[in-house]
């Protein structure tokens, strides 16, 4: 029997995100997703002291279109999940995924050592992961 290799989160992730300032307004930050194609922002950290937040588009839906906010009103800070949990990018997805699960996360920055690598979500776990271990 020979034993398969587990597929890990730095296998999967993807390397481009979206990295903005927390002041950036929610109608700017629609601008960059809809031009990107992102499904989800990464709020920078305002110092070292400081940890990355994010933002996706369920958060702008909840916070701002369903309560009639002004999206050229509102800062990406008052709408972003912080602090986030990262992923180690050694992670087996098969724990990520769990994690994911148990959490109710759907993306989840990918961090080593306080540095952020990329981000990983459940389509990257699945359409990635489960091709690449068939």
């Amino acid at each position: 029997m020979s034993k398969i290799d587990p597929v890990r989160v730095k296998d999967v992730m993807t390397d481009h995100y979206n990295l903005v300032d927390g002041l950036m307004m929610t109608d700017q930050a629609l601008a960059k997703m809809k031009e990107s194609g992102a499904h989800v922002l990464i709020v920078n950290k305002r110092d070292n002291n400081d940890e990355y937040g994010i933002v996706l588009f369920s958060d702008i839906a909840r916070d701002v279109l369903a309560v009639n906010r002004a999206p050229e009103r509102v800062n990406i800070y008052e709408i972003m999940s912080k602090p986030v949990v990262g992923v180690d990018p050694g992670m087996d997805i098969r724990y990520c995924a769990r994690m994911f699960n148990t959490l109710g996360f759907s993306y989840a920055p990918v961090i080593e050592n306080g540095k952020l690598l990329g981000i990983v979500g459940y389509r990257d776990l699945l359409l990635k992961g489960l091709i690449q271990n068939s």
